[in-house]
């Protein structure tokens, strides 16, 4: 468990990718097999040229190879790998080259539709470039001609692959090794928004055309009830529903239904990108002028200004016969409609707490 935050704000502590955790412990395993060096740190070169130093947990030979771990470190972000071991077995080869191999906790690919092919281990492009340099650098160094065989590992990565979107990418069996940059920037969510990109991905490659954006788990099970959608067709996008729009300017489907609280969609309509409360907030002033336009009196315009909650303002909306679930949804909608292109049809669905449908717009449209 971490240590709680602390009272005073501090500046946000970065951190590791799981590609620079497999660079740095298949460059120690590598040179224990090469020059004899069991080492308890390395030095590793990210993909803009700083140099970091790592620390290893262990370097020891490990049946034909050897193996090294180290102890994955996000800094401040709340990533699900913060703290797992990732080691690495590396083992010479005759034939030139890295070759890949998914140990144990790693996931591999099953789905088309990401940039990896499937049946190929989960470990993404960059990764692979920053591993493969490192060990063809020390092989120059050592005057090895020969090749490697990397085995990354992911200690309890197949659980910790259950909480992340792996498995509804068609990523089985783990996590996968991520990394653009080397470096994991707090609060990012590069990782996140990523997911949302693959997700859309690999649904349009298997022929889904109808996809459902969603907040959270009540949205999707409303979603589930309403088309009878497979998990391959729901994208998980939490706050991030400028992921998904954006996303589809690049990838275009036939039809997107977004789903999500009442509240989260009312910032949606006032032309927010991130629903987190750190970056938008709910405008009750603005749910007032839109009560106005149905019909609210001036005393109901007033509630809804001093509302504590959204989910009050609707109420009291719905109590005085003033659909406002609907009009948000429409403002929603159109919204959306200026992000994405032309040619997707988008509906959006407002629910409340216990996933009913409080508002809609562009269905059977």
């Amino acid at each position: 468990m971490r240590a709680e935050t602390a009272e005073q704000p501090a500046p946000l502590r970065s951190g590791y990718t799981t590609g620079s955790c497999a660079t740095a412990t298949c460059l120690a395993a590598a040179r224990l097999l090469l020059v004899g060096e069991a080492s308890d740190a390395v030095e590793i070169v990210l993909p803009k040229g700083k140099q970091v130093h790592m620390r290893l947990e262990f370097c020891r030979p490990f049946a034909d190879g050897a193996e090294a771990g180290t102890i994955k470190d996000a800094g401040d972000d709340p990533d699900v790998t913060h703290g797992a071991l990732v080691f690495s077995r590396v083992r010479l080869t005759p034939e030139t080259g890295v070759q890949f191999v998914a140990g144990p906790g790693v996931g591999t690919v099953t789905r088309p539709g990401l940039v990896l092919n499937v049946g190929e281990p989960a470990i993404n492009p960059v990764p692979r470039k920053m591993i493969s340099e490192h060990l063809l650098r020390l092989a120059d160094q050592a005057g090895y001609a020969g090749g490697f065989e990397v085995t990354l590992c992911v200690e309890g990565g197949e659980a910790l692959a259950l909480k992340t979107m792996n498995p509804r990418l068609g990523i089985l069996g783990g996590l996968s090794i991520l990394g653009t940059s080397g470096i994991v920037r707090p609060f990012s969510c590069a990782a996140y928004i990523a997911s949302i990109h693959q997700g859309i991905d690999v649904a349009k490659t298997n022929g889904y055309l109808h996809i459902a954006a969603c907040t959270g788990n009540a949205s999707e099970d409303t979603m589930r009830r309403v088309y009878d959608l497979p998990e391959i067709a729901l994208i998980e996008m939490g706050d991030f529903v400028g992921a998904v729009l954006k996303h589809l300017r690049k990838v275009p489907v036939d039809k997107l239904s977004i789903c999500g609280g009442f509240g989260k969609i009312s910032k949606l309509a006032a032309g927010h990108m991130d629903l987190h409360s750190r970056h938008s907030s709910i405008d009750l002033p603005q749910l007032a002028e839109w009560a106005a336009t149905l019909g609210a009196d001036a005393t109901l315009q007033h509630a809804i200004r001093e509302a504590n909650t959204s989910q009050q303002a609707l109420a009291m909306a719905s109590a005085a016969g003033i659909a406002l679930g609907d009009e948000v949804c429409r403002h929603a909608r159109a919204f959306a409609l200026s992000v994405v292109p032309t040619q997707v049809h988008v509906e959006v669905f407002a629910i409340d707490r216990q996933g009913g449908i409080v508002g809609q717009a562009g269905v059977n449209e």
